[in-house]
Parts: structure tokens; C-alpha cells; sequence
């Protein structure tokens, strides 16, 4: 006698639901795989070329004004170029975010100017110009006995400080967003009379940068 074997549709289910299970788990360690793939090759081209943070010099520094309009208020006009090098040989550099401010005794006597958005390519060097400019900015009370100090001992010194963000370039690939700063020190003969020009220095004058 031939043995008939009927499966009940609870069976059927509870197999059918199995089957599904099965599948996702499939997709779902395929899909993990690639992932993990793509974001070793990522890590692996980033550890090999290693991209080295951005080079900054200062190239001229011209003070135009710089005078107290009250007793604790700063009108201040500077121009300043710098240098900006990619020293990376297949890495390009988009500076989203470039913004430039002056500091005298660790006080800002200008305000932020922003500088036009650029990419820089593979070992390109640029050259950045701005126009800090202040008005009435308030400042120290001790600011014009610092300043008359400076002009007694010849010589004034300011920072120049720039910051933003900056993405990386790989082919095609473009890292996310990282933080920047640079720090430049600008010495500016300064007499015991009243210029009649403007403090002009030029200089190449490395700057510190972190990223």
C-alpha cells in the first residue's frame, strides 16, 4: 500500500516563513559584505596616500590704518597676501569655508573677512589677498600704551589668523568636512614719528597650520 504524505497548511506556512528568513539573512550578509568592502578600499587608498596638511606663507602685510577713534575704540584697515600650497601629489584640496582676521597683543582688531570659496589642485600654490578692515572695534584701555611701545622699541608686531573647512580629493572620491587654522606672524618696522605711508612688510614668512 502506498504511503501518502500531506503536509497541513500550518507546515506549509511555518516552511514558506523559513524560506523567507533564509533569503533576508542572504541579502543581508551580501549587502554587509560589499559595505565592509568598499570601506576597506576607502581606508586602504587613504592610509597609502595620507594626505598631508595644506602649506601657508605670508607674503605682505600693509597697514593703512590703525588709530583710536574714542577712548577704547579701534579703526583698523590691513591688507594682507598669503601663499596657500597643496604639497600632495594626488590629492586635491576644496576649501569650502576661508575666513582671515588680524590680532594685536591677543586682541582682534579687525573683523572675519571671508575669502571666495576655491579648489586647489596637486602641488598648486595660490596666492589669497584680503582687506581686513574694523570699525570701532572695542579694545583694551591699555591698547595706545602698547601701541606707543612698540613705536619706541621700532618695530610692530601683529598675528594674522585664518580658519575654515576644507574637503580632500581622491579621483573622485571627496573626504567630509575637516576644521583648519593657520597662524602667521607679521613684524612691521614702525618709526618714533607719524608714517605717512603705510607699515608695509614683506616677508615669507612661514605660518603654523593644523587641520
Amino acid at each position: 500500500m502506498s504511503q501518502f504524505f500531506i503536509q497541513s497548511p500550518k507546515h506549509c506556512a511555518i516552511k514558506g516563513k523559513l524560506n523567507i528568513n533564509k533569503l533576508y539573512k542572504k541579502v543581508l550578509f551580501a549587502s554587509s559584505a560589499l559595505f565592509t568592502t568598499v570601506l576597506s578600499l576607502v581606508l586602504i587608498i587613504w592610509l597609502i596616500l595620507r594626505p598631508t596638511k595644506p602649506e601657508f606663507s605670508l607674503r605682505q602685510v600693509d597697514i593703512y590704518q590703525l588709530n583710536l577713534s574714542g577712548p577704547n575704540l579701534l579703526n583698523s584697515y590691513i591688507q594682507v597676501t598669503l601663499q596657500s600650497k597643496n604639497p600632495n601629489q594626488k590629492v586635491g584640496i576644496y576649501y569650502d569655508q576661508f575666513q582671515v582676521y588680524a590680532v594685536y597683543k591677543s586682541q582682534q582688531i579687525t573683523i572675519d573677512t571671508s575669502l571666495p570659496p576655491f579648489y586647489q589642485g596637486h602641488q598648486d600654490n595660490n596666492i589669497l589677498t584680503g582687506s581686513l578692515v574694523g570699525t570701532d572695534l572695542p579694545v583694551a584701555s591699555s591698547f595706545g600704551y602698547e601701541v606707543g611701545r612698540d613705536q619706541t622699541a621700532g618695530k610692530l608686531v601683529i598675528n594674522l589668523k585664518a580658519n575654515g573647512r576644507l574637503r580632500w580629493k581622491v579621483g573622485t572620491w571627496v573626504s567630509g568636512r575637516y576644521r583648519f587654522v593657520v597662524s602667521c606672524t607679521a613684524v612691521l618696522p614702525f618709526g618714533p614719528t607719524i608714517p605717512t605711508a603705510p607699515l608695509s612688510s614683506k616677508q615669507g614668512t612661514q605660518c603654523s597650520t593644523t587641520v
